[in-house]
Parts: C-alpha cells; structure tokens; sequence
C-alpha cells in the first residue's frame, strides 16, 4: 500500500450496521477477539430493531436506527444489513468520509468498486481511497479463492469446475429455524412445513441457491463465476453448481482445477500447507480430512483430499471447508478493516 488509509490513532470509532443480525453479531465477536482498537463503537440497523439493548466487551450498546443516524466522524462502518440498505445508506457514510466495508451483493460487480480478500488481491483497496467503498465476496467464493490463490501464483489456472454444499446459515436465521423444525416434525413422523426453502431441507440436499437465470444457473452460481475473475484479475474459466445441505454452519466445496503447466497433489500441498489462511487436513490413512462440523467456529479456510486428477493432464482435486458466517462474512471484512488502520 502507497500510504496509510485512515490517520494512525490509538483507538478508531467503528460503526456495525445490521448489529443485530447473524453477521452483526460475529462481527462484534471477531471485533473483540482479534482486539481491534475501537474507540467508539456504534451500533445502527433498521428501525424494527432500533432500541434494542446489545453486549460488546460487558457493555451494553443501544442500537440505533440507520434512517436517522448520522455518520459523520465514523472512520469505518461494517455493513451487514442487505443490498437496498446497502445501496441506499452507504454512498451516505462514504461522502461523510467513513470507509464502508458491505457484505451485501450490491457493489460486487461495481467496476468503480474494490471486491477484496485480503490473502488474495489487498492491493485492490487501493481503488477504494476515491470511492471508500470496499465489497465482501460472496461466502463461497472467498474460501475458494484462498484455496486457489497460491496455486495460480504457482502455475496460472486454466479452469475450475465447483460444486458447493453450503450450509442452511447463509440463508438466514429462518432458515435454520425450519431445518431444525423440520428434522423434529420427521423424526416424531408429523408432517413436514416447506416455507424458506423451495423444498423440504431435512435429510435433503437441494440443487438450487438464489433465484435461476436465463441460462438455467442461478444466481449463486453466477456470484462465484464473476466475482472470481474480478478477484484474481485472470479469465479464468469456471463453472459451478450451487447445492443447500442440511447442515447449519460450515460450507464445503469441491473442486476440480486444471493448470496451464505441470501441477500436482504434492506441489499444490506444499503450497497451500504454507499459505496464510489456510489449514491442510490431509492424511487419508487415518481418515483425516476437513468436515463442516469441525470448521464451524474457526477462522481458517480447510483443505483436504488433495489429489491428481488422472483424467486430465496439469489437473487435480481439492475439497475446501470454512465457517460461512465467519470467513465467508464477518472475519473477511474486520481482515480488510484491519487493513485499513494498519
């Protein structure tokens, strides 16, 4: 980075739009574990949930209402809180000189706008000192990335075929509420309640996240083909099938890469093995390798069952785990807001 982004100071004033929501909330958690210098934290989400009473370090915070909330002063805001909402009050924070960090899919695709994660492209923040504007990638996108990202640095990637097992969290808090409703309602034999899914998630596993495009992908799967490329500033070739599974935390992914150049499973080991971000859990002899239940909760992005794929020469095999909702959200834009003051 050519210079500093915000002014050095022993403790920066911090606004978390959507305090109250799944992200909001870890946001504040990964806020104080990772002891970032807050001065003044203000917590702000829509009027439905102003008023509200939220702990941060055994402080109670009363939560404001975004229409009403004045940003000026704010050095850094991490939005959480939808796309309308972003698209409507974070041009406002920007113009009041406070650096917004949105998790939203509203400036993804933005060229004006920085899509950023952080072991992968830091430099693209640069882009963000005129607009101040900084996107989060989609979950699944950012822990695959990651994964590839030291792999291309190695040997230039060619194309990546993905297919995803994300957990019921990405879709919200109903969400989980009815996969556990419905688990309860199957097991005691009743008849099963479809309302946030397009089917039944219990014991299921269901081809389809977002709504389906002309070209019969959908939405999701369009998020990891275009914001891939924007992030690693290659036309690389992808394609990917988005699935929802019955499991709350933790998306999984698996991946097939094949190289413009000789690459193998025990290169590409090596590499990610000694990536930042990146834990390897690959022994296949003791059963060892990364599964959602264990990733949730942590903050790395998990390897395993790397493997040559014989199908296809310069081609192997990852399988790719991280907690959605922490690496795939909260913990990627308190990297970039750590960024920002360092």
């Amino acid at each position: 980075m050519s210079e500093r982004f915000i002014e050095k100071k022993e403790g920066y004033k911090v606004a978390v739009v959507g305090a109250t929501g799944a992200v909001g909330q870890t946001m504040l958690e990964i806020l104080a574990e990772r002891k970032f210098p807050i001065a003044e934290l203000i917590l702000v989400a829509s009027s439905r949930s102003a008023g509200s009473v939220v702990a941060y370090k055994g402080k109670d915070y009363v939560v404001q209402d975004l229409e009403t909330f004045d940003p000026k002063g704010v050095d850094i805001a991490l939005f959480s809180a939808g796309g309308d909402t972003s698209k409507t009050h974070a041009p406002r924070f920007a113009e009041a000189g406070c650096y917004v960090v949105d998790n939203s899919s509203a400036w993804r695709m933005d060229e004006a706008i920085a899509l950023v994660v952080p072991e992968v492209n830091p430099e693209a923040l640069e882009m963000a000192r005129e607009n101040k504007i900084i996107a989060n990638p989609n979950c699944s996108t950012i822990q695959m990335v990651v994964a590839l990202k030291p792999l291309h640095d190695a040997v230039p990637i060619e194309r990546v075929v993905v297919s995803t097992y994300q957990a019921v969290s990405g879709a919200g808090g109903k969400a989980m509420d009815e996969l556990a409703k419905q688990t309860a309602q199957l097991l005691n034999a009743q008849s099963v309640d479809v309302n946030v899914f397009p089917a039944r998630i219990a014991f299921n596993v269901i081809p389809h996240i977002d709504v389906f495009m002309d070209d019969g992908y959908t939405k999701e799967e369009r998020k990891m083909m275009d914001e891939t490329c924007k992030i690693m500033g290659s036309d690389i070739a992808l394609t990917a099938t988005a699935v929802r599974v019955p499991v709350f935390y933790g998306h999984s992914e698996s991946i097939n890469i094949t190289f413009d150049g000789p690459m193998n499973a025990e290169k590409a080991r090596e590499l990610l093995a000694n990536f930042d971000g990146v834990c390897v859990v690959d022994d296949p002899a003791c059963e060892d390798y990364p599964m959602a239940t264990e990733a949730a909760g942590t903050d790395p992005v998990w390897v395993g069952r790397i493997r040559d794929d014989h199908s296809c020469p310069n081609s192997l095999h990852l399988w790719v785990v991280a907690d959605n909702v922490r690496k795939g959200a909260a913990l990627n834009a308190v990297q970039i807001a750590e960024i920002l003051i360092r």
